[in-house]
């Protein structure tokens, strides 16, 4: 990702770069966004194996991506110099807050491996499915979801999906691809961005599903004053909003992640 880049992505493949990762966790504020989580592997589970470990960091505003292939337990075991503090114990803490949509795999590849009991997460997919107000039988995959759900303009919807599926094709084997382009080094920018571009999404599809279930509520007032308030903190001065990067406004500046990552205070 270019310098410039809205939401910068750091890759995480060696105990220095890891240990500027924890540095960044060390301190969250109880006010600020869950962090955003998301794995990726091949056959991710018991009986696959952990590639890469996405993060968000929304209150600072960086996306990491821990490179499990090439560092293995010590990832999640290596702490800070002269502090407890490890990417293990910040996925066990239950006062840690995280997002993850569809925590099963991730979970189960997590634990299986490397022992780690996640806690402290949300899954938004039952988030989703809470708030739907038509049938809930089945779960709803995140692309639709973002269909859904996502205030993202239809354009970049659908240039969001071309991406994902241009990336599919490299490593989904029914469609002629391999897993393997997950463990390949250096990893491919659009393999790379790939990994970056859902947990980009998550914070503003948790916050999303809130607004859906808080105007579900009796209590609930369309015209109350703090309506105008953005679904965080004032201290989490930039947050991301998925929009097309050819409107033209001062406030919007291009992402290379997606080339549609703004920072926050559209009206």
């Amino acid at each position: 990702m270019s310098s410039n880049s809205v939401v910068p992505i750091k890759f995480v493949d060696s105990l220095s770069t890891l240990q500027e990762l924890l540095d960044t966790l060390k301190s969250i504020p109880d006010s600020s966004p869950p962090l955003s989580i998301d794995l990726e592997g091949i056959k991710l589970g018991r009986n696959g194996s952990i590639s890469i470990l996405s993060l968000y960091a929304v209150h600072k505003g960086i996306i990491y991506l821990v490179d499990v292939h090439t560092l293995g337990e010590a990832a999640f075991s290596s702490p800070r110099p002269g502090q407890d503090t490890s990417l293990r114990a910040i996925l066990e803490s239950p006062s840690v807050k995280k997002v993850i949509f569809d925590v099963r795999n991730d979970s189960d590849a997590l634990y299986s491996h490397y022992r780690i009991s996640l806690a402290g997460v949300q899954d938004l997919q039952l988030m989703e499915l809470a708030t739907r107000t038509y049938s809930k039988k089945y779960v709803a995959g995140l692309a639709k979801c973002i269909e859904r759900n996502s205030p993202m303009p239809g354009v970049a919807k659908a240039e969001w999906k071309k991406r994902k599926d241009e990336v599919s094709r490299l490593f989904d084997p029914r469609q002629g691809g391999s897993y393997d382009v997950f463990n390949e080094r250096p990893m491919a920018s659009e393999v790379r961005d790939y990994c970056a571009a859902d947990v980009a999404h998550l914070p503003v599809q948790h916050a999303t599903n809130d607004r859906i279930r808080l105007s579900h509520e009796p209590g609930y007032d369309g015209q109350a004053s703090n309506k105008a308030l953005g679904p965080w903190v004032e201290d989490v001065t930039k947050q991301w909003y998925p929009v097309h990067s050819k409107w033209e406004d001062n406030d919007l500046f291009e992402d290379d992640l997606h080339d549609y990552y703004i920072a926050a205070h559209v009206e």
